[in-house]
């Protein structure tokens, strides 16, 4: 089982990734975390309050939840557990600590990742992920593969001969 951490604004395309992540690692039960980054506050109030960041929440709607769990439920042998963290701090140290608690493996990118802050503390997660030393994974969410599923076909050998006799 291996653990994904997916930067994200929360926006619902950005759980096209999961598609690509599947598409990309068939064989593997996932972990995926989606992550949005905060430099902290210079208020005193702010990191008093550091423990009461319910409103950080506020800032995922209902349908991006709905959507990963309809993710869970629709590939139940390869999506273990679908997550939303928040990630304080500025330093690639402090990063580093957040991926070596969650025991990330890899970080997945879309293909042309743009990023979009959700507030004014709001930071390019690149900067981390980049010096963080974990693996970065980038994928193309425009163009997934989408399993068929065909009808066998096949004849049985017997029916086959029998038919041509």
């Amino acid at each position: 089982m291996k653990t994904v951490l997916v930067p994200t604004d929360f926006n619902l395309e950005s759980t096209k990734i999961i598609d690509a992540l599947i598409q990309n690692q068939p064989n593997e039960k996932l972990n995926i975390i989606f992550l949005h980054a905060f430099k902290l506050s210079d208020s005193i109030t702010d990191m008093l309050m550091l423990s009461r960041r319910s409103r950080d929440y506020e800032n995922v709607s209902d349908e991006f939840y709905q959507t990963i769990n309809q993710y869970r439920e629709k590939f139940p042998n390869q999506v273990a557990t679908t997550g939303v963290e928040y990630f304080y701090g500025s330093t690639v140290a402090a990063f580093k600590n957040f991926i070596e608690a969650f025991d990330v493996d890899f970080i997945a990118y879309p293909k042309d990742y743009n990023f979009c802050p959700i507030n004014k503390y709001s930071i390019n997660p690149k900067f981390l992920t980049e010096r963080s030393g974990c693996n970065l994974l980038e994928l193309d969410i425009n163009n997934i593969q989408v399993p068929e599923n065909l009808i066998e076909s096949k004849i049985p050998e017997k029916e086959l001969i029998e038919a041509t006799a």
